[in-house]
């Protein structure tokens, strides 16, 4: 499919990280790039880029034939609606809504429709989200064009969809989990004696190390963790104290807890 014109409906956080990683691309132009938001002062800057923004979603629709559905799951049935007219034959409708499944939104806009759904991470902004597409029965086509849209700022995996909820907690939230252990490392450097920019500095680069670690050698972590664990030394010392205080526990039951949250 010959990739038009993009639509990004509802350009919060999620959304506006998604355009921001599409800008410039040299794959697309920015001018074929739509960004809608009912209160558009936040997203003034895409403007600046090319970008058109508008706070009519239909006018958007209507232009595009990639739709990236990008607002609160309690509205996003709603929004289908307002839509539906706009909306034709032959356009993708592609979600980033947590718990609304395709068939729900192809009741809301047509079963003729083709409706994928997708979950990247706010690190699209910086072109490394990792994105999980599920599909019912999309063509090769469809699928395709929406993966390229995705590559574009990542990576992608195609998953079915009984697991797009599990891959929100994974990847979507779990941003928030590194996050949080990166800033308790910062917070650790600062007490043995680090200034909180150093540190800072520190441990974006070891986390980066690591990752790059486990992706280009394609190791399981506990082969680079015995790299570094050599007997009697400092490393053993303070993972065994970070386990006995539930590290491994507690991030398990962190992320499982997120997936209940959504499943209620």
């Amino acid at each position: 499919m010959n990739i038009s014109k993009i639509a990004i409906i509802g350009c919060g956080n999620l959304g506006l990280s998604i355009a921001n990683g599409l800008i410039d691309n040299p794959t697309f132009d920015n001018s074929d790039l739509i960004a809608t938001r009912r209160n558009l002062e936040p997203i003034q800057e895409l403007k600046s880029h090319g970008v058109q923004i508008t706070s009519d979603n239909n006018k958007a629709v209507q232009e595009a034939n990639v739709i990236i559905l990008s607002v609160k799951p309690y509205n996003v049935l709603n929004v289908c609606k307002e839509i539906k007219g706009s909306v034709q034959k032959g356009n993708i409708v592609v979600s980033t809504v947590t718990g609304i499944s395709i068939d729900q939104i192809q009741e809301a806009l047509g079963s003729d429709i083709s409706v994928l759904r997708v979950m990247p991470n706010t690190a699209a902004d910086v072109n490394e989200s990792v994105t999980c597409i599920a599909d019912k029965g999309a063509s090769n086509e469809d699928y395709q064009a929406v993966a390229d849209i995705f590559n574009a700022i990542g990576n992608t995996i195609r998953i079915s969809e009984d697991l797009m909820e599990a891959a929100t907690v994974l990847g979507a939230c779990g941003i928030a989990y590194v996050l949080r252990f990166m800033r308790a490392m910062v917070q650790g450097g600062i007490q043995i004696g680090f200034d909180a920019k150093t540190a800072t500095a520190i441990v974006n680069q070891t986390v980066k190390g690591a990752s790059q670690l486990l992706i280009q050698n394609g190791m399981h972590p506990e082969y680079e963790i015995d790299k570094v664990t050599t007997p009697k030394g400092c490393t053993i010392v303070g993972i065994n104290e970070m386990e006995h205080n539930g590290f491994s526990s507690s991030l398990i039951k962190g992320i499982v807890a997120s997936y209940e949250a959504i499943e209620k």
